[in-house]
């Protein structure tokens, strides 16, 4: 079994539980044992790099201090906290940034998204597959920190990423090129400019459904907020109706891979994943 670190956040520890119960499910099926840090705290990820520069680094360094006294991978689901730990990480390495306690920047810090799609985990994958997602049209939505700044992420394809689509179709659905998959749903600006947060999350829904796609798949928090619990009022921004499941990578994986909770993790959602998905006779 691999001993990998792991860093859930404020989010899957509320708002965002369903995630992190696929992730753990999922990762004990995929022989993967994870190991959640002591004492961890809030990155600050939504407002401190806004408020207090200093601050902000100091608050994901010590995560990653606590990580660093043991030597392994560490996965982090959330995206914003991902970034916010890579520019933790590349301040301290590149620019000698100053801490009040030892942190050397030798932790490998790993997007639960990139980590599954490793290939050796994919190899793993295939191999427990024991219901494929046939006849379940999906688009796969990336988000921007998913893949920005690709001087943090590594990602190539920043414009076009193709990882999560080339998961979806090891678990058997369809991804179905769209061109919103990279774009920003507005995040945590939900709290202060709620109009720009409706147009921009407005615009990526119409376009899902343009698709025909059966579900919207994703692996941000605060992208599954957005677009999971504001439909109707997005929907009235745009001048549509939107009933499309928003659901996270992991909970499709669970599904594929047989896990017993998928549907109690299901019903955590806002807009309802269950018609869609039984319609196909997944669950």
């Amino acid at each position: 079994m691999k001993e990998v670190s792991y860093y859930p956040g404020c989010s899957l520890h509320g708002t965002a539980r369903e995630y992190d119960e696929s992730i753990r499910g999922v990762s004990e099926i995929l022989g993967l044992h994870l190991h959640e840090l002591e004492d961890w705290t809030c990155c600050g990820a939504s407002s401190a790099h806004c408020t207090d520069e200093v601050l902000a680094i100091d608050l994901a360094a010590r995560n990653l201090a606590i990580a660093e006294k043991t030597p392994r991978e560490l996965l982090i689901p959330c995206v914003a906290c991902y970034s916010r730990f890579k520019v933790a990480e590349k301040e301290v390495k590149e620019h000698s940034k100053k801490l009040s306690f030892s942190y050397q920047g030798n932790v490998p810090i790993r997007y639960s998204l990139d980590f599954f799609c490793d290939e050796p985990i994919l190899e793993e994958v295939k191999k427990k597959r024991v219901k494929p997602l046939k006849g379940l049209k999906v688009v796969c939505y990336y988000g921007c920190l998913t893949v920005r700044p690709p001087q943090l992420t590594g990602i190539k394809r920043y414009e076009d990423p193709t990882h999560m689509d080339r998961l979806m179709e090891i678990l058997g659905a369809d991804p179905i090129p769209w061109s919103y998959k990279a774009d920003c749903c507005g995040a945590s600006l939900v709290m202060t400019r709620t109009d720009i947060v409706r147009r921009l999350s407005g615009k990526i829904l119409s376009m899902a459904k343009e698709t025909e796609a059966d579900c919207l798949v994703t692996g941000c928090p605060m992208c599954h907020s957005n677009l999971d619990t504001r439909q109707d009022e997005l929907g009235k921004e745009v001048g549509d109706h939107f009933d499309i499941p928003i659901l996270y990578f992991s909970e499709l994986m669970g599904l594929a891979l047989g896990h017993k909770d998928t549907k109690k993790w299901l019903h955590h959602h806002i807009t309802d994943p269950i018609k869609a998905l039984g319609g196909k006779g997944l669950i």
